[in-house]
């Protein structure tokens, strides 16, 4: 997984090779999922939440359960995969999925928007082509992905959404663990929440934390 240089600055590790062999790389894809489970969310490290680091997985799997809580039946995606609430739990398990290569780049490590997209494209691509050999199931997969990155559907907007909400969630509950204030992930979650159903559990967060 992406590391911290002795200067501070992240280090990427090489790319997978593939083998082209089906099972060998396949099976190395799977063990690059547990970089998911040990890669700590950086905005966390960076507030010294010591006891409690939240990890990418546990970050996405969160989001997948928020998506299951929705009763909005819209959010409808039948040219695809039936039923609706499917296609945008898968798409808050992929989500990040490129982080396992690349880990979890904050602004505040000067790396542009520009260049997180291509190292993130970059990841997608060898995990999807060269670990997954274009699978049907690794197309979908990057299919998923390109949709939640391109913001495009109403879908993408409504994970995109529990991405900001789950974030004030952890928030939420670092602050009353640690006691510490955490304005700035509120600020930059809870108001830019736009669907309607997330956004009343945003106030509703909201209300809780100032009646604590």
């Amino acid at each position: 997984m992406a590391e911290q240089s002795s200067s501070g600055k992240r280090v990427f590790p090489p790319l997978y090779v593939p083998t082209g062999d089906v099972d060998t790389d396949r099976l190395a894809f799977f063990h690059v999922l547990e970089r998911l489970k040990t890669q700590k969310r950086t905005g966390w490290i960076n507030r010294n939440a010591r006891s409690s680091f939240c990890s990418i997985a546990d970050h996405m799997y969160r989001m997948a359960i928020l998506a299951m809580c929705t009763s909005d039946a819209s959010l409808d995606i039948s040219k695809r995969v039936p039923p609706f609430l499917f296609w945008c739990v898968l798409m808050c398990v992929v989500h990040d999925l490129a982080e396992a290569q690349v880990g979890d780049i904050t602004p505040s490590e000067g790396i542009s928007k520009e260049e997180k997209r291509r190292l993130e494209s970059e990841a997608m691509h060898n995990f999807v082509y060269d670990m997954l050999h274009g699978s049907e199931a690794a197309l979908k997969i990057e299919a998923l992905w390109r949709e939640y990155e391109e913001q495009k559907t109403k879908e993408a907007r409504f994970v995109k959404d529990l991405d900001r909400l789950e974030m004030a969630l952890q928030a939420r509950e670092y602050e009353k663990e640690h006691c510490r204030h955490l304005q700035d992930f509120f600020d930059s979650s809870l108001p830019l929440l736009r669907h309607d159903e997330v956004r009343g559990w945003g106030e509703a967060l909201d209300r809780e934390r100032r009646g604590a």
